[in-house]
């Protein structure tokens, strides 16, 4: 457990001293940096609408569980701007004696403000946007800063070029892209060596239901030299025992319903899930746990970015390194489900 102290009635975190032992850690790509095999994304629960002191507490419960990697954007929300605004403050109330034990990522890509400078993949937009992260989060710079989505209107020379800029601006350490496909990845990975700021990472949705990334993205990563961190590993909360008695009302699919829509979870899918299930249950793990293990089986994913609403939700997610190992016999009895 982590401790609390201090004086003058204030209390300090201390992180648990065996965070480390907990946690395997995966070099990303063929750079120095290692990455720990799951990774906490704050694109939820850490909002203005979220409760202050449960995002405080998941964070202390991913670090002291050996999860280094907090992942952000700036648009994580809502509003816009607010998970970086509720990690500063956590930041400088707990985490600003680990800085340097930290790896602090953020994107911009996709709409932050209103206009023609606020969105998509200018040299304008990219590098104003990462100011205002810094500002919002209370830090000199981010460890890994990418571009969030593809923009087929910018030269990616340019934007690319913003990214380089950013690394020698001391403002970023590493730079990423995300959701970006094969042939541009390629391009731009071209693009960012020739600057001599390598591409240090790409950040694609992946899960057992969603594997765009095995048509050739994959392949260039691994040829590149390039580390991988898989978002949304549970489609959403679909490969989970979630939906398999209907719709509970806590559940993403009935309170948000932006990213997950009740009628996208049909007989079909349910058969597939309860399949899963079975496997999954026969493995000693639950649904969500075999999602996550299932993605780190390949050693070209460096980490798995998962989301969590409580830490015990965070402390399920990480169980599932406790069995990584899959038989020829199970993996094609999941590719027949998934068929």
């Amino acid at each position: 457990m982590s401790k609390l102290f201090g004086g003058s009635g204030k209390k300090r975190y201390q992180a648990e001293e065996t965070r480390y032992d907990k946690m395997n850690y995966r070099r990303c790509g063929k750079s120095g940096l290692m990455l720990p095999e799951i990774s906490l994304g704050l694109w939820h629960n850490f909002g203005f609408t979220d409760n202050f002191e449960n995002s405080r507490n998941l964070l202390k419960c991913a670090f002291d569980n050996g999860i280094t990697h907090f992942d952000l954007a700036n648009n994580y929300g809502p509003p816009y701007g607010a998970a970086e605004t509720t990690f500063g403050e956590i930041f400088k109330k707990d985490f600003k004696p680990y800085r340097d034990e930290l790896l602090i990522s953020t994107k911009a890509g996709w709409d932050m403000w209103p206009g023609p400078y606020g969105n998509f993949g200018s040299r304008k937009y990219l590098i104003s946007s990462l100011d205002q992260s810094l500002q919002r989060m209370g830090l000199d710079y981010v460890d890994i800063f990418y571009h969030h989505r593809p923009d087929p209107e910018t030269p990616l020379e340019e934007t690319m070029g913003a990214l380089d800029h950013l690394v020698r601006q001391g403002k970023a350490l590493y730079v990423g892209i995300s959701q970006y496909n094969a042939e541009d990845t390629l391009k731009a990975t071209k693009i960012l060596k020739d600057l001599g700021t390598p591409c240090l990472i790409h950040q694609p949705k992946y899960n057992m239901m969603d594997r765009w990334v095995e048509n050739g993205l994959l392949d260039v990563l691994e040829n590149e030299g390039v580390g991988a961190i898989a978002f949304s590993p549970l489609q959403q909360g679909i490969l989970t025992d979630k939906y398999l008695a209907g719709f509970p009302e806590n559940s993403r699919a009935v309170k948000d319903g932006r990213y997950l829509k009740t009628n996208q979870i049909d007989k079909d899918l349910i058969s597939k899930v309860t399949q899963l299930n079975k496997i999954a249950i026969s493995r000693g793990q639950s649904l969500a746990q075999m999602a996550i293990a299932w993605l780190l089986k390949d050693k070209r994913i460096t980490s798995v970015l998962v989301g969590a609403s409580r830490t015990e939700q965070l402390m399920d997610s990480l169980k599932a390194l406790e069995n990584l190992e899959f038989s020829p016999e199970t993996l094609k009895k999941i590719e027949n489900v998934l068929k």
